[in-house]
């Protein structure tokens, strides 16, 4: 993971050419895009340091802005009706303790997956973002296991975590032509988290 998060930062823009260059020279095509690189950084907002924060932005935000960039210019130069979907969170559209950056992330993603669905309809493109509940990753344990993670899902109608395939299975979906019809949507999976 940490060599993903490496090879994202800004810093790292340039190598972003090599990627599409590669995946093309394997597929042939590319025709979609997910966004799903993140980190979290637990702290209380007056806490919270700047190196946190950016590197929070970098991995979360901005990377997933770089990427969908380079794919849309892609899918519109080559006339490709691609799809994107970005990997926001119920972070984007709630608060949480101690995730200030996180949630500041996931919001920001949200926003950008609005505005890049309604400039790019006009071609094709489909983009949406997907916020999940906590996810039993290697983040979601990070973040969630123990009793803070126990009182969470007291709080949630489904009483649980989603697994990762949840998630996959709802990626899926958007990226397939049983959803052509949806694009600029924040997909909610989070067990009725936000319904309160």
């Amino acid at each position: 993971m940490e060599r993903i998060q490496n090879f994202l930062c800004w810093e790292r823009r340039p190598l972003l050419p090599e990627v599409l260059s590669e995946a093309v020279k394997t597929f042939g095509k590319v025709d979609i895009l997910v966004n799903c690189a993140g980190i979290v950084a637990l702290e209380k907002a007056e806490l919270i340091s700047e190196s946190d924060w950016d590197r929070t932005m970098n991995i979360n935000l901005k990377a997933t802005f770089m990427m969908a960039q380079m794919l849309g210019k892609y899918f519109i130069e080559n006339k490709i009706p691609g799809c994107i979907v970005n990997m926001a969170s119920q972070a984007g559209v709630i608060a949480l303790d101690k995730h200030v950056a996180y949630c500041a992330s996931k919001g920001a993603i949200i926003s950008m997956t609005k505005v890049m669905a309604y400039e790019w309809g006009k071609y094709g493109i489909r983009v949406n973002a997907v916020s999940p509940t906590v996810v039993l990753t290697e983040l979601g344990h990070k973040a969630w296991d123990g009793p803070v993670g126990d009182a969470f899902k007291q709080e949630m109608p489904s009483g649980r975590f989603a697994e990762p395939d949840e998630i996959a299975g709802t990626i899926a979906f958007l990226c397939s032509g049983a959803a052509g019809m949806i694009t600029g949507h924040n997909l909610l999976v989070d067990g009725g988290y936000t319904i309160k």
